[in-house]
Formats: structure tokens, C-alpha cells, sequence
């Protein structure tokens, strides 16, 4: 059967397009005006994926965003914002709290659909991790999305988990930065979020890590990947 997709839009002209050529393409769908429905059908539905406008009466995107990603039962959804604000700061406030992929109004369907498979693609692959792994010091339980150092756990923002998550993924491979950009923000390099972005995060993760941040490796003017039995 094919997935459940909740759309969270205030539009209803951008809600029936959606609803339409979605279901066209066999997706089941529900449908929630306003931030407080989405977090109730979120809850309850557990849809495979929510596409979230950020500008909604009552509870704006960012605080449904931010709240189902706390949230143990709703922390995996697979969220991809919509909006018609175009500003960087936004985009970065939007995949700070965990979203996945960012898509600007007005956006073409054919690009949405693409974004919504890569989205659900990288879902699947998630499922097939280990509940656990233990590198080192470091203990990755990808089932509760938590990182323990030394038996310690570690305050990883959402974006940090599957930064370090993607690079074990790899075993051993050297991931370019836009391959990482591509995969763990869902933008390639001709969208406006630059590869700095992952040398920031790159940075704080290394902090976090403390001991165990010589795993990541940095390839000069390339990537970097992560060295599990070293």
C-alpha cells in the first residue's frame, strides 16, 4: 500500500492541488488546517510523511515541527516544510529543529514528488540500521535516536544525528559535502544552504564527540568520513 502523507496547509487552493495530484500518484492523504489538527492527526494517524506550511494560524510550522520531534512516538516523522518565505535564517531555523527537506512556494509538483521520494528513501534506509552500535566509547541507538558517550548521553540537535548517522552509513567511504548536504539536509549544492553548513555542524558534532571526535576524518577540499575501527 502506498504511503500516508498528512498535508498542514492553510491554503486551500495549495491544499486541493496537493490532495489531487498526490492521491494521482497513489498516496493516501490527510489534511489539517492549522498547527493543533496537525499535531492531533500526527499523533494520531502516524502518517510516512507530513508536508508542513510554516505559516499557520494558531501553532505556526516551527512549533509543530519542534514539538512532534520531541516527541518519542513522532520524532522519526519525516517532515518537509513549505513556505513562502525564501530568507536562509529560516530555512536553517526549519532544519535545526529536524525537518528534512525544505521546499519554497510557489514549488513545481514534479520537484515535490522528487523531494518527497528521496525523503522517503532515506526513511526506509534508516529502518535497516542496527538498533545499536557501539563504536569506541560511543553507543548509537538509532531506534530512540540517542548518542551515550562513556555511558553519558550526548545532546545531539536532530540534523547532528543524522550527520553522524550518514558518515557510519558509509562505512569507512569518503562522503563529499555535497553528497552530505544532499542526504542529510535533502539540498544539493544549487539550492541557496551552502556547503558551510556542513563544516559548521561537522565542527559542534567534533565538540560533542569530545575523545571520539578523531573518527571523523577530514578529506582536504573534499569531505570527510568516519573511521568505525580506528
Amino acid at each position: 500500500m502506498k504511503e500516508k502523507i498528512l498535508i498542514v496547509d492553510d491554503e486551500k487552493d495549495i491544499v486541493k492541488m496537493l490532495d489531487y495530484n498526490l492521491k494521482k500518484e497513489g498516496y493516501r492523504i490527510l489534511v489539517a488546517y492549522d498547527g493543533e489538527d496537525a499535531l492531533n492527526l500526527a499523533r494520531r494517524e502516524h502518517p510516512d510523511i507530513i508536508l508542513l506550511d510554516l505559516m499557520l494560524p494558531g501553532i505556526d510550522g516551527l512549533e509543530v515541527c519542534k514539538a512532534l520531534k520531541k516527541e518519542e512516538k513522532t520524532s522519526s516523522l519525516p517532515i518537509i516544510m513549505l513556505t513562502a518565505k525564501a530568507q536562509e535564517a529560516d530555512k536553517v531555523v526549519g532544519l535545526e529543529l529536524g525537518a528534512d527537506d525544505y521546499v519554497t512556494k510557489p514549488f513545481s509538483i514534479k520537484e515535490l514528488l522528487a523531494r518527497i521520494k528521496a525523503v522517503l528513501r532515506r526513511a526506509k534506509e534508516k529502518e535497516n540500521l542496527p538498533e545499536l552500535l557501539h563504536v569506541g566509547n560511543l553507543t548509537i541507538d538509532f531506534s530512540k535516536i540517542s548518542v551515550t558517550l562513556n555511558n553519558k548521553p550526548l545532546e545531539l540537535t536532530a540534523k547532528e544525528f543524522e550527520l553522524l548517522t550518514t558518515l557510519i552509513k558509509a562505512k569507512g567511504r569518503v562522503l563529499s559535502r555535497d553528497y552530505l548536504l544532499d542526504n542529510v539536509w535533502g539540498f544539493d549544492q544549487a539550492m541557496s544552504i551552502q556547503t558551510r553548513t556542513v563544516d559548521v555542524h561537522i565542527r559542534t558534532l567534533r565538540k560533542k564527540l569530545k575523545a571520539e571526535a578523531k573518527r571523523i576524518i577530514t578529506i582536504k577540499n573534499y569531505g570527510y568520513r568516519f573511521a568505525a575501527g580506528e
